[in-house]
């Protein structure tokens, strides 16, 4: 179903992660660390330009 990729994660947010997987009822820190990358994605991904991309990571931090 999904293909192998590997992120490196600091620790301290990895245990944070772990923390609210569990406490939001998801099976593992994985699933919701793909759950929250594919809602992100998403929102991105309506975007009908590489400008509004640009704008809401730029509203968002992302990028100066």
């Amino acid at each position: 179903m999904f293909g192998k990729h590997k992120i490196a994660i600091d620790k301290d947010l990895w245990e944070k992660i772990q923390v609210i997987a569990g406490v939001a009822g998801y099976s593992s820190p994985d699933e919701f660390v793909l759950h929250a990358l594919e809602k992100q994605v998403a929102e991105f991904a309506a975007a009908e330009s590489d400008e509004e991309i640009r704008k809401k990571l730029r509203g968002l931090g992302y990028i100066s």
